[in-house]
């Protein structure tokens, strides 16, 4: 077993050395920065109340490519779902170690992959009273929990030049623990990247 191990090990750092010269051409990192949206909806089983809306967040990605196709990195965000009424809202801070796989055709980049991470979920809900007071409210809830989950993504990038690309993706988080307190969907990001 130990030879097998020693053998896969070797080979990660044997088999780029021995590619053709055009695989030197290729970017050694990239990363950047991305804006969000979506639509996220959901029940929190635990009150019995549901959520819905679109989720606004900022985060980054920073990425080493390996081969001609392979990227492994990490990624984070904070993702805001804010509620229509008394200033809610449902904040997920995540991040985690990223695996993607990338082909290139001409100036567009198109991309597969999967985050396994986790963050905090933190709920405050504000049943009754008024944002705009300094008035203590009533009737108010407030959680925070820590949350494991796995991103799914697909998307691609647009280079502007050698070492800048435009990238857009979607990605839907599904949580691995507290499933009934972490609303879900669709999120489609938009950001810059920078490769060298």
């Amino acid at each position: 077993m130990k030879r097998y191990t020693l053998l896969l090990v070797l080979s990660l750092f044997v088999c780029p050395a021995v590619m053709s010269q055009d695989s030197l051409r290729h970017d050694r990192f990239s990363g950047g920065m991305m804006i969000h949206t979506g639509y996220l909806t959901g029940d929190i089983v635990q009150i019995n109340h549901h959520v819905g809306g679109m989720p606004f967040g900022l985060g980054g990605v920073l990425r080493f490519h390996f081969f001609n196709h392979l990227r492994v990195g990490g990624e984070g965000y904070v993702s805001k779902l804010s509620q229509l009424h008394n200033a809610s809202y449902i904040r997920l801070g995540w991040g985690g170690l990223l695996i993607d796989g990338y082909w290139k055709f001409g100036r567009w980049s198109p991309y597969v992959g999967l985050t396994l991470g986790g963050g905090s979920l933190s709920t405050l809900l504000v049943r009754d009273g008024d944002a705009s007071d300094w008035t203590s409210e009533k009737d108010a809830l407030i959680h925070n929990t820590a949350i494991m989950l796995i991103d799914p993504f697909i998307g691609v990038e647009f280079a502007l030049s050698r070492s800048m690309r435009l990238t857009l993706k979607a990605d839907y988080i599904l949580p691995l623990t507290h499933r009934d307190e972490c609303p879900t969907g669709v999120r489609l990001y938009l950001g810059v990247i920078f490769s060298r």
